[in-house]
């Protein structure tokens, strides 16, 4: 990790160099999947979206509750959606009874790209933790879990 980002120093605190590690480790691995991402006109957040809302079926999902479950909080959730629904990927419904919620739902379009990407983004995950079996991996989620 020192030479890979160039500390003139070596770190004292082994939680720093931890938090390092970490933070250096999702930044390859995201901008992975970003690449993988790209030649469908996705962002890691549409992405992470499109899984939400195809998880929910069919009824969709008000945009708060949306947000709720994305792995990574975009503060601006309206604009993300208002992207998606220039698209065709994303649909909105309004509430009848209470005119305050909006509804988002995928559209079969959006869930064609998801299937079309299901098989790659697998064979990705499968590559960066390749280093690992499975009971590393199980380790893995399992400290990671306990830190948040």
């Amino acid at each position: 990790m020192h030479e890979e980002i160039r500390l003139s120093k070596p770190t004292v605190e082994p939680e720093l160099e931890a938090f390092l590690n970490i933070q250096r480790t999702a930044e390859l691995q995201l901008g992975q999947l970003t690449q993988l991402l790209r030649p469908f006109g996705l962002s890691p957040a549409q992405y992470n979206v499109l899984r939400i809302l195809r998880g929910a079926g069919p009824q969709g999902l008000p945009c708060g509750e949306i947000a709720n479950r994305m792995i990574s909080r975009d503060p601006d959730i309206t604009r993300l959606i208002d992207r998606m629904e220039q698209r065709s990927w994303v649909a909105r419904t309004r509430s009848q009874q209470d005119r305050r919620v909006v509804t988002v739902a995928a559209l079969p379009s959006a869930l064609e790209i998801l299937s079309a990407l299901d098989e790659q983004v697998a064979t990705l995950h499968r590559s960066q933790f390749s280093s690992f079996d499975s009971s590393r991996v199980v380790t893995l989620i399992t400290l990671l879990e306990e830190l948040r």
